[in-house]
């Protein structure tokens, strides 16, 4: 059987055109966000309304890794399959999602500290100061890596440090085998429709008590990675009609981040979604039906 995979920027619409998917044929949804595997931020993650497998698994003071999801996920995706069923895999994480769909190889655990040092080394010597020490460690990876990138600098070195290289690592992500037969697809919305999406779903947020569950969370002590969840610090420290400016920025940025990993994966058919979820559904079952016939021996 076929393993679908649904990748799109946030606000795009994932979660209803699986639920969508759910209707036409027998399929669970196993999901690939790195925000929603938290429990206590369903409101700020945009957690579905509808059922999906790894949402909510771990606490807010737990520290999430794709280490210890993938395990998860391949799991999941496994027992689907031997139920007879059709996984569909869904995220905007872009190494979640890689990592439920193939088999990664993943970095060893980086040298306690490590991060902090490259940091300060990026931040007090100089962003060419940083990438002339990757030119050091790691040529190639300074070859891929712009010395303005302060994030994929700092974790290029890292990785050096440990005795990895980036370079591997993002081959890895954007291409090669999947564990399974999967129909790889990528939800295509106009930016302007895009953008409209967020502003509105921003202030429904607001209006569901997003203040209230932040404020709650902030009481559990999140752990490093949970804090990174887009409006955490925004939300708990500005006044509102600021905070859902803010909030608006940064998801569109962050939108935009996801087009690229989007563009970059190999394989992928895209599919309009800006019509109601249960038209991009019906493509998207006539695709996998398509493929998974032409795949039969």
């Amino acid at each position: 059987m076929l393993v679908i995979g649904l990748f799109g920027p946030t606000a795009s619409g994932k979660s209803d055109v699986a639920e969508a998917v759910t209707g036409l044929i027998p399929a669970e949804v196993v999901s690939a966000d790195a925000m929603q595997v938290y429990d206590g931020l369903p409101i700020l993650t945009n957690r579905s309304p509808h059922p999906e497998r790894l949402v909510g698994i771990w606490p807010l003071s737990h520290t999430a890794s794709v280490g210890e999801y993938a395990p998860l996920a391949h799991a999941a995706v496994d027992e689907i399959l031997a139920a007879g069923k059709t996984p569909l895999v869904v995220g905007g994480t872009g190494l979640y999602f890689r990592a439920a769909l193939a088999e990664l190889e993943l970095p060893p655990a980086p040298t306690p500290g490590a991060r902090g040092r490259w940091e300060r080394l990026y931040d007090e010597d100089g962003a060419a100061a940083a990438h002339a020490r990757l030119g050091e460690l790691d040529a190639a990876a300074a070859e891929r890596v712009h010395p303005n990138d302060r994030r994929r600098v700092v974790r290029a070195l890292e990785l050096a440090e440990a005795g990895w290289s980036l370079v591997p690592r993002l081959q890895s992500l954007f291409g090669g085998a999947w564990r399974h037969p999967t129909l790889l697809v990528g939800l295509d919305v106009p930016k302007p429709e895009l953008d409209r999406r967020i502003a509105e779903r921003t202030r429904r947020m607001f209006d569901a008590g997003v203040e209230e569950e932040v404020r709650r969370a902030l009481l559990a002590s999140p752990s490093a990675t949970a804090q990174k969840v887009i409006g955490l610090h925004e939300v708990a420290t500005l006044a509102r009609d600021e905070a859902i400016e803010t909030l608006v920025v940064r998801t569109r940025q962050y939108a935009a981040y996801q087009r690229k990993w989007l563009r970059r994966l190999e394989g992928l058919v895209m599919v309009a979604a800006d019509r109601p979820p249960e038209e991009t559904a019906a493509e998207i079952v006539a695709l996998a039906r398509t493929r998974e016939h032409l795949s039969r021996p």
